[in-house]
């Protein structure tokens, strides 16, 4: 899970061409993110019963939510890319598993196939090539499975209102780096998941009223596991039977 308010702000040297000034993807604390207040209550009531179940996170950031989500009673792995969002959690949470991945790369063989569930918090709105969330989700489960993705809400009521009240600049905060590149709503974040072999049939917005919700969870049924010994990028459908 990606939040900014756990990440230094301190300049980065001059003279350091590609790096980020604010040092974006560098973790400064395990701390519970507020978004969590929302996010946490509606991700397990999205997830379900956790008994006897394994959940990959995807996108873990540094493990705050994965921690709510074991102490809830799920046998959680929390991947993230960011070695210092990984250390951070590790440190804070000793009894979850947590390990450094790309999410553009496919699960090493022992994550393959463990999973009955899968969670990706407020990640896909950050990815260039979204559609390697729902290939790595694939690769984790081993029978149709369920899976849980997050992200910012917009809908036309919550543009209308953001432009109305002049508060639609600081929304997209396009000076920031890396930060949010994809905006979606519930028809496009839908299309994008059927194209990628993940049936959506529960939907819930949090964070303020639902018009002008804050994020949506979307809860859908990967239909497959990716095939196995092909390269999956995510884009098909499931193997035939």
């Amino acid at each position: 899970m990606i939040d900014s308010t756990h990440k230094s702000e301190a300049p980065v040297a001059e003279g350091s061409p590609g790096a980020s000034r604010s040092h974006y993807w560098e973790w400064t604390s395990a701390d519970r993110a507020p978004n969590h207040s929302y996010l946490v209550p509606g991700v397990l009531r999205a997830l379900g019963d956790p008994e006897g179940r394994r959940l990959l996170d995807l996108g873990c950031g540094n493990g705050a939510l994965t921690a709510e989500l074991a102490v809830a009673g799920w046998e959680v792995t929390g991947l993230d890319f960011e070695e210092s969002g990984i250390e951070r959690a590790r440190q804070a949470h000793p009894g979850v598993t947590f390990a450094v991945h790309d999410i553009y790369q496919p699960l090493p063989e022992s994550l393959r196939g463990r999973f009955d569930a899968v969670l990706s918090a407020e990640v896909i709105e950050h990815l260039f090539l979204p559609r390697e969330l729902f290939a790595r989700a694939r690769e984790a489960v081993s029978a149709p499975s369920t899976i849980v993705v997050t992200t910012p809400y917009h809908g036309y009521a919550k543009n209308l209102a953001l432009a109305v009240t002049g508060k639609f600049d600081g929304h997209w905060v396009p000076g920031s780096d890396y930060g949010h590149i994809k905006f979606f709503s519930r028809r496009t974040l839908t299309t994008l998941a059927k194209e990628c072999g993940v049936e959506p049939y529960w939907w819930h917005r949090v964070g303020r009223i639902p018009p002008l919700a804050a994020s949506m969870i979307m809860t859908g049924w990967i239909r497959g596991p990716a095939p196995t010994g092909q390269e999956d990028d995510g884009s098909r459908g499931p193997a035939s039977a």
